[in-house]
């Protein structure tokens, strides 16, 4: 994987929602143990509290009051964490692209 050519491990922070979105998508339990081994070579942090619950739920009726329905709610508290601490997302995910355009989201893509 090029990205962990590219960054060294301690540029990148995996958060518990996003564990397990892509914990979700792996096939067999084989594979999503291979997969968390490899995402524990990175920082971790827990994402999601009280504040940042209510400050998500704020962001997506900001989007929905613009006519953007975000399709999964965990999308929204992940912007929502990477925006209150400053940070860039790394996605190719198309639902956080009206989240760096209305909510000031920065994406790396």
């Amino acid at each position: 994987m090029v990205l962990m050519q590219e960054l060294e491990p301690t540029e990148i922070i995996v958060g518990d929602l996003v564990l397990a979105e892509v914990l979700q998508g792996c096939k067999t339990e084989l594979e999503a143990d291979r997969t968390e081994r490899l995402l524990r070579r990175f920082d971790t942090d827990d994402m999601l509290g009280m504040e940042a619950a209510r400050q998500a739920a704020r962001n997506y009726r900001h989007l929905r009051q613009r006519g953007i329905t975000i399709r999964s709610p965990i999308d929204v508290m992940i912007a929502t964490y990477c925006i209150n601490r400053g940070y860039a997302l790394l996605t190719e995910d198309r639902d956080f692209k009206p989240m760096a355009q209305h909510l000031g989201l920065r994406l790396i893509e």
